[in-house]
């Protein structure tokens, strides 16, 4: 698979400017970014590219007095574990309950769950916000006996760890085959059984479930579009966990989550980026 490396830079260059270019910026498809002292790194499939989006992300970028210029290449080649392994990836403990780390990690904390993957270029490292966030819902959740849908499953590390929570099976689905692949791959350093992995969108559902419990992690645009395809999927009583979206758009996704028949029951918030919760009644 052919990846595009775009440089953005940006001026002022904050953790809120950047945070807001990596959001508006996998909604035309972009999947992977990654810090830089003047901005941020994007990776984007190379056949998913649209000049004309990025353009108008440019163009419409929300926050005021706020300069962005990128240049972009073909991404070379690499192994990409050993760049993740130099440059970005940490172990990260969330709640004192549950660590992620690499196979290249060593004294990693003892917590009550231990996970282990190598995330390639798929998002979902544990460290962005909304993993974290679903993470914590994750781990106040009993999970015992449900069947789980991972809506968007990047490397199925949420999958993973409802497992281990006692989810008696798993259903990760991502359209893109990478994720698959990675997600696979981290299922099989786990020596977990119980998860079943699919390349597709929301469409591809139809037959699979109903579930217990369905975690989309993915953007806002992208929830509002398929929510009524995980509705459809979802026991009487069952749990939907959204995020991958700011505060601001939880209203949007409220009254879209309502007029399904679903009944907000909580949120978590972190640096504007939001978790919500829903049981479809």
């Amino acid at each position: 698979m052919k990846y595009l490396e775009f440089i953005f830079h940006t001026t002022p260059c904050t953790e809120t400017v950047n945070d807001v270019l990596s959001a508006v910026l996998a909604d035309v498809g972009f999947e992977s970014f990654v810090e830089r002292p003047d901005g941020i790194a994007a990776y984007i499939q190379a056949h998913l590219y649209n000049e004309e989006n990025v353009r108008q992300v440019i163009t419409d970028y929300p926050l005021p007095d706020t300069d962005i210029t990128y240049s972009y290449t073909e991404a070379e080649d690499k192994d990409w574990n050993e760049e993740w392994e130099k440059n970005f990836f940490q172990p990260i403990v969330i709640g004192d309950r549950c660590v992620i780390h690499s196979t290249f990690h060593h004294d990693v904390p003892k917590v009550e769950y231990d996970i282990v993957i190598n995330p390639q270029m798929a998002f979902g490292t544990g460290h962005h916000e909304t993993t974290s966030l679903i993470i914590s819902e994750l781990l106040d959740t009993d999970l015992q006996g449900k069947e789980v849908l991972d809506m968007g499953c990047g490397t199925s590390i949420l999958a993973i760890l409802a497992r281990m929570r006692g989810a008696v099976s798993c259903t990760a689905v991502d359209i893109d085959d990478w994720c698959v692949r990675n997600s696979q791959e981290n299922i099989a350093l786990n020596h977990l059984d119980g998860i079943d992995v699919y390349q597709g969108d929301a469409s591809s559902l139809a037959d699979k479930g109903p579930f217990d419990v369905v975690i989309a992690n993915i953007n806002r645009n992208i929830l509002l579009a398929d929510m009524r395809y995980y509705v459809a999927r979802m026991k009487k009583g069952a749990l939907l966990f959204l995020s991958g979206f700011y505060t601001e758009d939880i209203p949007a996704l409220r009254s879209e989550a309502e007029s399904l028949g679903l009944r907000h029951d909580g949120q978590r918030e972190k640096n504007r980026w939001a978790t919500v919760k829903f049981i479809l009644a």
